[in-house]
C-alpha cells in the first residue's frame, strides 16, 4: 500500500514540476523576443505566420498546464474533453510551424545562430516538427493506458525545450551551444527516466522508446547538418514558400 502511494506521489510532483519548469523556461527563452518585446525593445516580428506560430505554441504551453492539473485533481473527464482541442492544437503546431520554418531558412532569421548556415539549421526546426508530431501521435494512440500516455507527453514538453533554451540571454551557456542547447533534455529525459524506472521498480518501454527517439534526435541533426544531402533536401524543401 505505501508503495502504491509513494508512487502516485511521485507521479504527481513529477508532473507537476513539469507544468511549473515547461512555461518558465520557455517564458525565460522567449521573454525578450516575443513576451516581454516591448519591454526590451527587440526587432519586431518577421511576420503575421510567425506570430501566429507563436500563439500557437503558447496555447500548447497553457494547455500542457491545465491538463496536469485536471489529472491532479481527478478530473478525468474535463481532461479527455479538453484531449480533443489538443489534437486540434497540436495540428495548427504542424501546419504553423513547418512553414515558419522554411520560410526562416530561405530568408533568414535572427534566431539562427549566426555560424550557421539558414539551410543547414533547417534540420533543427523541422526535427522538432517531426519528434513531436511522433511522440503525440503515439500519447493518442496510448491514451487508454494512461502511465504510457502521460509520459508520453511529458516527453513532448521535453521535446520543445532547445529552442527555448537556446535563447536563454546567458552568455556562458549560450557559448557552449549543442552541448547546452540538447544537452540539458537529455540529462531531463535521462534524469526523469532512471527516477520512474527506480520508483516503479521497472523499465517503461514506451517511455524509453520515446527517450530514446528524443536522444537519437540530437544526433541525427548534428551529424546530417553539414551533408551535402541535407543540403539538397533542405534547398528543395525551401523552394515550396
Amino acid at each position: 500500500m505505501n508503495g502504491s502511494w509513494d508512487r502516485r506521489l511521485f507521479d504527481r510532483r513529477l508532473y507537476l514540476a513539469a507544468a511549473i519548469l515547461f512555461p518558465l523556461i520557455v517564458l525565460a527563452g522567449f521573454g525578450r523576443t516575443y513576451y516581454l518585446k516591448g519591454v526590451f525593445g527587440t526587432p519586431p516580428l518577421p511576420s503575421r505566420l510567425v506570430h501566429l506560430h507563436g500563439l500557437v505554441m503558447t496555447a500548447w504551453v497553457v494547455l500542457f498546464v491545465v491538463q496536469v492539473r485536471f489529472i491532479s485533481s481527478k478530473r478525468i473527464h474535463l481532461h479527455r474533453q479538453l484531449g480533443y482541442i489538443g489534437i486540434a492544437l497540436g495540428a495548427l503546431i504542424i501546419a504553423t510551424g513547418v512553414p515558419t520554418a522554411l520560410r526562416a531558412a530561405k530568408f533568414g532569421s535572427a534566431s539562427t545562430p549566426p555560424d550557421v548556415a539558414p539551410l543547414a539549421f533547417l534540420i533543427v526546426p523541422l526535427f522538432d516538427l517531426l519528434i513531436f508530431a511522433l511522440l503525440f501521435g503515439a500519447a493518442i494512440f496510448y491514451r487508454r493506458r494512461p502511465a504510457a500516455h502521460k509520459r508520453l507527453m511529458l516527453l513532448t514538453a521535453i521535446n520543445f525545450l532547445p529552442p527555448a533554451i537556446a535563447r536563454i540571454p546567458i552568455a556562458s551557456l549560450q557559448a557552449l551551444g549543442p552541448l547546452w542547447f540538447f544537452g540539458f533534455p537529455t540529462a531531463l529525459t535521462l534524469l526523469c527516466l532512471a527516477l520512474d524506472a527506480r520508483v516503479f521498480g521497472r523499465l517503461n518501454v514506451v517511455f524509453a522508446a520515446g527517450a530514446a527517439l528524443v536522444i537519437a534526435s540530437y544526433v541525427a541533426r548534428l551529424a546530417l547538418m553539414p551533408t551535402g544531402a541535407w543540403l539538397s533536401l533542405a534547398t528543395w524543401l525551401t523552394s515550396f514558400v
